[in-house]
């Protein structure tokens, strides 16, 4: 089979499926998605798969943690020897930098990480021995990664890595900081890294820079920027944690994120409003085009129905109203649950 392999967040398949459906459609491609709901995967058939995938970058995706073009689909593995069927759909194939043993993220694939870390051990020597593997990790070449999704069936894909998530899975492993005000300080540190590449977080996140946090109590976004220094304007009539007051670069305004504004311009917005999507962007369009703010990161609570349909709606109106070229990426993060987050720059 021909196609890409993606990866997502159990239960939002479906949005998945219709955002890689919609896209290719618009790009000029025929396909079709197949997957299972919570299955964390969704495979899209297609005829041209590398055409496809230059038309989708990984970064411009977003209910897909991770890109993969699929190589095999291998099923009825007998458990006494997987290897060989793999070599063998491998044939032919150009020499791979690394190779990643993995699962999709959901509660049914989750037991056969034992299963993925144990069979690479033997996987390796002998792709190595078949030319398939190169000697030493090799950064530069192409990712060769197996994908179980049951003991006898695996998927067989490649990632480039200029055009993938660095990581296994497509997760980042972030720890939770014994002094993080909440589990919420890890979607923003996430977003930093997934959305901004490190020339951008050198760049935009400097020691001196000025940024407001809407809805920011109890403080966990407002700690993440203040961790790189910035100065922060935290709005909400709720309380913030002491120790994040105690840094010195923090000014507690109760007031209310969705009418306050700034006395002059700043260098970042970030909001973790509990809201209407909409309204959201609504306001984040607002930001941007009174030029409150140069950069923002924001998140979108999604409906329960027609997540991608919505998702879609309220980032076309954020960037029709924001009434100026953008650069806009959006991701549904790990640390994300029934939301998006969107980071949008001048």
């Amino acid at each position: 089979m021909d196609g890409l392999l993606c990866y997502c967040r159990a239960g939002f398949e479906p949005e998945l499926a219709g955002e890689l459906s919609d896209r290719a459609a618009e790009a000029g491609f025929a396909g079709y998605a197949r997957t299972e709901r919570d299955s964390g995967h969704v495979v899209y058939a297609c005829e041209d798969a590398d055409g496809l995938s230059r038309a989708l970058p990984w970064a411009s995706l977003i209910f897909a943690r991770q890109k993969l073009r699929l190589l095999a689909d291998l099923r009825g593995l007998d458990p006494r020897d997987r290897i060989a069927p793999m070599l063998g759909a491998l044939q032919g194939r150009a020499r791979f930098g690394t190779l990643v043993m993995e699962h999709p993220d959901s509660d049914a694939a989750k037991p056969l990480a034992g299963l993925a870390r144990s069979l690479g051990n033997a996987l390796r020597p002998a792709l190595r021995k078949a030319g398939l593997l190169s000697a030493q990790d090799d950064a530069r070449l192409p990712r060769l990664h197996v994908c179980f999704v049951s003991g006898d069936h695996a998927l067989l894909a490649a990632s480039d890595p200029a055009d993938s998530a660095p990581w296994p899975l497509g997760i980042p492993r972030l720890r939770m900081h014994a002094d993080a005000p909440s589990r919420s300080a890890l979607k923003l540190e996430e977003a930093l890294l997934v959305l901004l590449d490190e020339g951008e977080r050198r760049r935009l996140l400097r020691d001196g820079m000025r940024a407001a946090d809407l809805g920011a109590a109890p403080g966990g976004w407002t700690w993440v920027l203040t961790r790189h220094g910035l100065r922060v304007q935290s709005i909400d009539n709720g309380p913030l944690r002491q120790h994040v007051l105690d840094t010195g670069l923090v000014e507690h305004l109760r007031a209310d994120g969705f009418s306050w504004q700034p006395a002059q311009a700043l260098d970042w917005m970030v909001c973790d409003m509990v809201e209407q999507p909409r309204r959201v962007a609504e306001r984040m369009a607002t930001w941007l085009r009174e030029g409150w703010c140069r950069h923002a990161i924001f998140n979108l609570k999604l409906p329960m129905k027609k997540r991608w349909q919505e998702t879609r709606l309220c980032l076309d109106l954020f960037a029709a109203q924001a009434g100026e070229p953008l650069a806009i990426r959006a991701k549904q993060l790990y640390h994300d649950r029934e939301e998006i987050t969107v980071f949008a720059t001048r």
